[in-house]
């Protein structure tokens, strides 16, 4: 039986900072995604979000998942600043997670300088 092309959830098991990011899409560690992308402790994933689609508690999950290892949560909402809904904020503070909102830009500049002074920092970045 011949085997197909094999999609697979969009993982990079490592931490890395965010080369370049623009045209729908991020570079790090050599290789780039198409989309939106969660930075966490355990790695860099796809994440299915947009501009369009609203902040959840849901779209978080990932994060929440793994908050013993997250102090500071960069969240990049795009070209615009948006807010985070009270129930997204208080499910983060809960669990010990800081969540700070600002342009995609400027989550990149901050994550990757985080990042480099090793600090517990996470970020949920929305493609640009």
């Amino acid at each position: 039986m011949a085997k197909g092309i094999e999609i697979r959830e969009a993982h990079f098991p490592g931490r890395a900072p965010v080369d370049t990011y623009g045209n729908g899409g991020f570079r790090f560690a050599d290789m780039s995604h198409r989309g939106s992308i969660l930075c966490l402790p355990s790695g860099i994933y796809g994440w299915d979000m947009d501009m369009s689609k609203g902040l959840s508690v849901e779209s978080f999950q990932k994060v929440l998942d793994e908050a013993d290892d997250i102090e500071v949560l960069l969240v990049g909402t795009g070209t615009e600043l948006r807010r985070l809904p009270l129930e997204l904020k208080n499910a983060l503070k809960a669990r010990g997670i800081s969540s700070d909102p600002m342009s995609t830009g400027a989550a990149v500049r901050t994550f990757n300088i985080m990042l480099a002074e090793s600090r517990a920092v996470a970020a949920s970045l929305i493609a640009v």
